[in-house]
């Protein structure tokens, strides 16, 4: 059973600047895995993050680059509630992989990635803050869908 539970993984939405980042946290390494294509989303402002980023990989993997070699496919959560592999990468292997996305964004990411860290160090030292920040998460999600649903309903009536 110990084996069991040093394998499980906590999978969760996080969110930078009000776009989702899906991540899983592995308990056997202690350390964040983020969804690539999010965080390619995030970055590039592409309206076809997984193009872009399939590009990317391609020009990475010509180069030889270590960043590719580094990659991992996980599965995370998509939006019809399935679960998919998907390309994933380390804290480490997503700062070398901003490098290779000219973005403005890239700076407040890197500070973004920190802060995540240190919150889940925060969290293992005290479970309560976990609990706390998922209650926040949660009624930030719900009071964004209840206005965007508010919105949408004003607009159809209309």
């Amino acid at each position: 059973m110990l084996k069991k539970e040093k394998a499980r993984s906590e999978k969760e939405v996080t969110l930078f600047n009000n776009h989702s980042v899906r991540r899983v946290w592995n308990n056997a390494e202690e350390k964040w895995y983020f969804s690539v294509v999010d965080v390619v989303a995030v970055l590039s402002q592409s309206s076809i993050s997984k193009r872009y980023w399939s590009d990317l990989k391609g020009k990475l993997k010509m180069e030889g680059s270590q960043v590719y070699e580094k990659i991992v496919r996980l599965k995370f959560l998509a939006k019809d509630k399935k679960y998919y592999l998907s390309d994933a990468a380390d804290v480490e292997t997503i700062l070398r992989l901003i490098q290779s996305i000219p973005s403005p964004k890239a700076e407040p990411f890197k500070s973004w990635l920190a802060k995540v860290g240190q919150e889940r160090i925060q969290e293992i030292k005290n479970p309560e803050l976990g609990l706390s920040r998922a209650r926040n998460d949660w009624l930030r999600c719900f009071i964004f869908s209840l206005t965007f649903f508010h919105l949408g309903f004003v607009r159809l009536r209309a």
